[in-house]
């Protein structure tokens, strides 16, 4: 039984946690069909996100295509099936390694960034002082971030898978001595608009959660700078196991059989 104690406070603590997100999460969402709304703040975080997030994950997806290339060379190369190379990889891309690795560096670029900026606000009373004003902190802060995070993040997906597949066609023409023109034929015959657009709604979802950890914790940081540095950190590693927890609900939704 005492073993139970401890065990039944995390599940509780737990579960509490879990409802204070959703309804954070609602009530920020409520925000995006009620005016007023906040276009400027929008468009700059949409520029934030998406925009300023692409050389991060540009240069993911391209060295993550090259890298993915070789070693589904040095695979296939045993089973005499190199020419599967072009299928193995945009698969891979289109569907888990593009919306993933990008989910998990904007978790890193943009939600610790979202949650120390908040923290700052609360702990220097901007956000007590934005109610004093009569401007709705969750419709002024959270709700454009929200919105501009799950809009941001397909687009920036896109063209990350695009990168990415060109890194494996990089590799596989110049260094493993595949023809161009017929890697690239073999990639279009092999990509279906099911795998584009399961990444697409993968990538949505993680930029709403890392977005939603980001302003979460930020939003409810604890005092000074340990509490700032406390939900920084949360709000990244929260994202980032989300993230991958999604992915596997979502992956089973779209393609368990």
């Amino acid at each position: 039984m005492p073993l139970l104690t401890p065990l039944g406070r995390f599940a509780l603590a737990f579960f509490a946690t879990c409802g204070r997100v959703t309804l954070f999460a609602l009530e920020a969402v409520s925000h995006w069909l009620r005016p007023p709304f906040y276009g400027r703040q929008f468009l700059k975080q949409l520029l934030e996100i998406g925009y300023y997030s692409l050389p991060v994950v540009g240069l993911t997806t391209l060295f993550t295509g090259m890298v993915l290339a070789l070693q589904g060379y040095t695979g296939f190369a045993q089973f005499n099936a190199e020419s599967t190379i072009a299928n193995l990889l945009v698969l891979a891309i289109t569907r888990e390694l593009g919306p993933v690795m990008a989910g998990l560096m904007v978790a890193g670029r943009v939600g610790a960034a979202m949650a120390a900026e908040l923290g700052t606000m609360r702990v220097t009373e901007q956000i007590d002082a934005l109610d004093t004003l009569s401007t709705p902190p969750m419709k002024y802060l959270v709700a454009p971030r929200l919105l501009a995070g799950t809009l941001a993040l397909p687009p920036l997906v896109a063209i990350g898978d695009i990168i990415g597949v060109m890194g494996g066609w990089l590799i596989g023409v110049q260094k493993l001595g595949f023809n161009g023109a017929a890697y690239l034929q073999a990639t279009m015959n092999y990509l279906t608009f099911e795998d584009v657009f399961s990444g697409l709604v993968k990538a949505a979802v993680f930029g709403f959660t890392v977005t939603l950890m980001g302003c979460y914790h930020g939003f409810y940081s604890g005092r000074g700078a340990q509490g700032v540095g406390s939900a920084t950190t949360n709000a990244v590693v929260s994202a980032s196991i989300l993230i991958l927890v999604f992915d596997y609900l979502l992956t089973e939704a779209f393609f368990a059989k």
